[in-house]
């Protein structure tokens, strides 16, 4: 048995998936699932306040960034204390989680840790199930990987299957963040293929671009999913509530037709891990109810209700 600590939400949802996670002595402030794993030590915190809205967090984060400042602090003490053998990070995105260069900084006075790093980039579904194999071989259970990745993909197919006989694929905005606009990037436009809609903006295995309020207007989709980075169905909408004042909003196709959307962008879309599985089944749900009865409503995603 290794000692792993992670350092990054989807992959420890890998690694218990992957059926080790009493192996698990570690996480980062972000690891929150499954339930059990909460009790494990927190070994990371953030360094800039979390708490406001989205344009708030924005400024905060692009200050960090133009002084070339870390998001994350990772607590070298609690890690030598831990002793792990294997340590799982990520370099996709530094606003994200904590990167491979935040944890390099807290082992490099540690002269007698003797840790495998083993960083993460999922960029693309293909990218995730690369990091199903690359952890299960740091851990020495490559068959575990082997296995994981087959019964993910077969989920997804089994989507694409049964969406297959829709007779149309509503055209889709999926928004990470609202103020400003950000469209969602990576593996989402790759979910919303396999659910049956066609993506509008962001582009597979690209991350997430800034979009404009006029790009969205001339889009015009037939349906708007917000799923913002690290915000649950509640934090979202209220969010939302706050770009519907917008002078175009009400003209909107997606807004005339009822058919806005919040997500728990946090636990489903946002962390490359093997709930990405249940995103794609949540996007099948709102673009062909006709064929998906609503098995992830309230918890995954509900009907946006203006205030």
């Amino acid at each position: 048995m290794q000692r792993i600590v992670s350092l990054l939400s989807s992959a420890t949802e890998i690694a218990c998936a992957l059926g080790v996670e009493s192996w698990l002595v570690g996480r980062s402030h972000e690891c929150d699932f499954p339930a059990s794993i909460r009790n494990l030590p927190q070994c990371s915190r953030p360094l800039i306040n979390i708490v406001g809205n989205s344009r708030e967090i924005d400024t905060r984060v692009k200050a960090s960034a133009r002084q070339g400042l870390s998001l994350y602090d990772v607590d070298g003490e609690m890690l030598r204390s831990l002793r792990p053998d294997v340590i799982l990070t990520q370099t996709q995105c530094e606003v994200c989680a904590v990167s491979l260069k935040d944890v390099e900084a807290a082992l490099c006075d540690m002269l007698n840790c003797q840790a495998q790093i083993v960083s993460l980039q999922p960029n693309s579904l293909s990218d995730f199930f690369r990091d199903i194999r690359l952890v299960a071989t740091a851990l020495q259970i490559p068959e575990r990987g082997e296995t994981l990745v087959g019964q993910l993909q077969g989920r997804f197919q089994a989507i694409q299957e049964r969406v297959k006989s829709c007779l149309t694929k509503p055209t889709v905005a999926c928004l990470e963040w609202l103020d400003p606009l950000m469209a969602a990037g990576n593996w989402v436009p790759e979910l919303v293929e396999i659910a049956g809609g066609v993506n509008l903006f962001g582009t597979a295995g690209e991350h997430s671009p800034w979009m404009d309020w006029d790009e969205l207007i001339e889009a015009d989709p037939e349906i708007i999913i917000a799923l913002p980075c690290g915000w649950d169905i509640e934090k979202a909408t209220l969010e939302l509530n706050s770009i519907t004042q917008h002078p175009a909003w009400k003209s909107l196709r997606a807004v005339q037709s009822n058919s806005v959307f919040v997500t728990d962008g946090n636990q489903y879309f946002n962390r490359p891990g093997p709930r990405l599985v249940e995103s794609a089944e949540i996007l099948a749900e709102i673009f062909h109810p006709e064929v998906y009865s609503s098995q992830h409503t309230s918890t995954g995603w509900q009907r946006y209700r203006s205030a």
